[in-house]
């Protein structure tokens, strides 16, 4: 089902996306995580959801992630925003959208309503994690580790199976990017999907994402067992459920 495609920025520069089009149709635009891609089971399902409900779709790959060109450590959150910004005007246009944003694409996803707002009719946030560079990894380094960030510029963090390359002007450009502290008058449907059991970001960034939007229908869903991922069949037909929700209210 995945067509993959490629979106040139400049002669060096490339994003790699999928979606369905459909003129004058509402959109379903999914945002990834960190270090993540779209050959995961979200954007897969979301897709055939979108084909099925004849419904456009789009996710894409920020730079230096997945396919997309470009070294992930010069990325951060302001180029990764503005990624997203341009494929949403190359490939939605002026079409509403329903948008998904999953962990650090939800913090993504928040910096699109400066640019989308009118345009955009739902928001769902999948283990939402907004400011996590700042309050979920800065703030907890030991000094050594803040040290080596400040003086080589990268320290290589491991988390588990994974290694993360964390830049100084990472963590910097996200104190740019800071939306917890923002109200959004919009008065669309908002609900945060955050698992039970997610050891990698609190339920209360879920909460915090909510705050944000002081006149929105909102509520929060903690899945029973479910990680930070949340990409199982059972979360995800959860999900599913509330997206066609946010389907039928935005058509």
């Amino acid at each position: 089902m995945k067509k993959y495609k490629y979106l040139k920025i400049t002669k060096a520069k490339k994003l790699r996306y999928i979606s369905n089009y459909y003129k004058k149709k509402l959109y379903i635009v999914f945002l990834h995580g960190f270090m993540s891609d779209i050959d995961g089971e979200k954007p897969k399902a979301f897709k055939r959801f979108a084909v099925k409900k004849k419904l456009g779709f789009l996710a894409l790959e920020y730079s230096g992630h997945g396919k997309s060109s470009g070294e992930f450590v010069r990325g951060n959150i302001s180029q990764w925003s503005s990624d997203t910004k341009k494929l949403i005007r190359k490939i939605v246009r002026k079409n509403n959208f329903i948008v998904i944003g999953s962990s650090m694409g939800s913090w993504i996803a928040l910096n699109q309503f400066k640019y989308f707002e009118k345009q955009i009719k739902g928001f769902i946030g999948i283990g939402s994690a907004p400011e996590f560079l700042e309050r979920l990894m800065w703030k907890k380094f030991p000094k050594k580790i803040k040290s080596e960030i400040k003086i080589k510029g990268i320290s290589y963090i491991k988390n588990g199976d994974y290694e993360y390359p964390i830049t100084h002007q990472l963590i910097k450009d996200g104190r740019k990017n800071k939306v917890l502290q923002k109200k959004i008058k919009t008065k669309i449907n908002i609900t945060m999907f955050h698992g039970q059991k997610d050891e990698a970001v609190p339920v209360s960034f879920s909460r915090k994402v909510l705050k944000i939007f002081i006149k929105a229908k909102k509520k929060l869903v903690v899945i029973k067992n479910g990680d930070h991922s949340l990409s199982n069949k059972q979360s995800i037909s959860k999900i599913l459920r509330e997206l066609d929700r946010f389907r039928d209210a935005s058509l």
